[in-house]
């Protein structure tokens, strides 16, 4: 009986392990993700699709302009909506990705403002 309990025991532990790993990789590379900023007076009015992958996140915006201001922005993958709503919010209010991360959620916000650079590129 202990044998199995110990067994079970380092199953659990390597499945933590292992979630834990997977969750944390990539963090401190991807807060560092440089976030460059637009300008808008070169963009022309129109639909424009950005993206952005690196390691567990990735993202996907339809970016809407119109009279040289970014009108609607919208994520084909959501993953976390409430980030993704507060950053489309701040980009929307400054026309400008230089903005700062939402709380708690610096990588997540990070992935979403560089899908939404990259529409530009």
């Amino acid at each position: 009986m202990k044998k199995e309990l110990l067994i079970a025991g380092g199953v659990i532990l390597a499945i933590i392990l292992t979630m834990f790993i997977f969750l944390t990789n990539g963090l401190s590379e991807g807060a560092r993700v440089q976030i460059n900023g637009l300008d808008l007076s070169v963009v022309a009015d129109g639909v424009y699709v950005g993206e952005y992958e690196f390691k567990r996140w990735s993202e996907s915006v339809i970016v809407n302009v119109r009279n040289g201001e970014i009108v609607e922005i919208r994520t084909e993958k959501d993953r976390i909506y409430d980030v993704s709503e507060e950053v489309i919010a701040r980009v929307i209010t400054a026309q400008n990705t230089t903005i700062d991360a939402v709380s708690g959620a610096t990588v997540s916000s990070k992935a979403l403002l560089k899908a939404i650079e990259n529409a530009f590129r």
